[in-house]
């Protein structure tokens, strides 16, 4: 059986990742109490359910404490578990819960929005480390689906390269592991003819590589990642985001994205994402 499990930020998307996973052939419980997922998992596999989707969150309360233990017994057992935890900024989690007007679940009256999304981010820490970490704040629903349809696609016995390109002006990705900011090289968006185009595009590729020092940037980052490639694998992580940054996220960053997924795709397991295009 293969079990995946949806974690997060009350806001950041979960339901909409469940859906996506109801709609891929996932059999899918919506917060079901941490400490019953052991007991839950077997009695599903017993009835011969091959893939399962489970969200569990901050409403388990204490028993998400032992959330870590329970992934690494399925591991050890040699379950085919992966954990996708959704996150966003507090800003965008505040202003979503207003629009909705839904009560955070650790609202008790007393703690202010902010405080009570402060708390969670401390019950979650220990888990935000142990998957597949998407950062929503930007994301449109569709965009989310997607992610996570590729993310599906992934073996989760090697580590996964992600490449994600983004804007500054929409602030730094949460899931980012190595971050390089691109924002001092030419920018195509004060050419008229190039500013409705991306570094896809291969007008904006053929203006970016007449210039010299978009060359150096994409070795030097090239020459980073595949010096510290090695180590991140030897740490025995699932992902390894690299996000690179320009001022908007539709030209120097998607470019540099682009060539250096090319790059790498024969040496790593690869994803790339680009944010404000999404």
């Amino acid at each position: 059986m293969q079990l995946i499990l949806i974690s997060g930020m009350s806001g950041s998307g979960k339901s909409v990742a469940l859906n996506a996973l109801e709609d891929a052939g996932y059999y899918c419980i919506d917060n079901l109490p941490a400490s019953l997922l052991p007991a839950t998992a077997e009695f599903l596999r017993d009835q011969g359910y091959a893939q399962v989707a489970v969200s569990v969150d901050v409403r388990s309360g204490g028993g998400l404490t032992e959330l870590p233990l329970t992934i690494a017994h399925f591991k050890r057992a040699g379950t085919d578990l992966r954990l996708i935890f959704l996150d966003a900024k507090t800003d965008t989690l505040t202003r979503r819960f207003s629009e909705t007007r839904r009560r955070h679940p650790l609202d008790d009256g007393k703690r202010t929005i902010t405080e009570c999304i402060a708390r969670e981010r401390e019950q979650l820490g220990a888990i935000g480390e142990l998957g597949a970490h998407i950062d929503t704040s930007d994301l449109p629903p569709n965009a989310l689906r997607a992610w996570i349809k590729d993310f599906l696609g992934v073996d989760r016995s090697k580590l996964t390269l992600v490449f994600q390109s983004f804007g500054f002006k929409h602030g730094i990705p949460l899931d980012a592991d190595l971050v390089f900011d691109v924002r001092s090289l030419p920018n195509p968006h004060y050419d008229p003819a190039l500013r409705d185009f991306t570094g896809r595009d291969r007008v904006v590729i053929d203006y970016l590589e007449r210039e010299p020092e978009v060359g150096r940037m994409y070795e030097d980052i090239r020459s980073f990642v595949a010096d510290w490639l090695p180590s991140f694998q030897r740490d025995n992580r699932s992902y390894l985001t690299v996000a690179l940054g320009c001022t908007g996220g539709r030209h120097r960053s998607v470019y540099l994205v682009e060539r250096l997924a090319r790059h790498f795709g024969a040496a790593a397991q690869l994803m790339v994402r680009h944010r404000e295009l999404a």
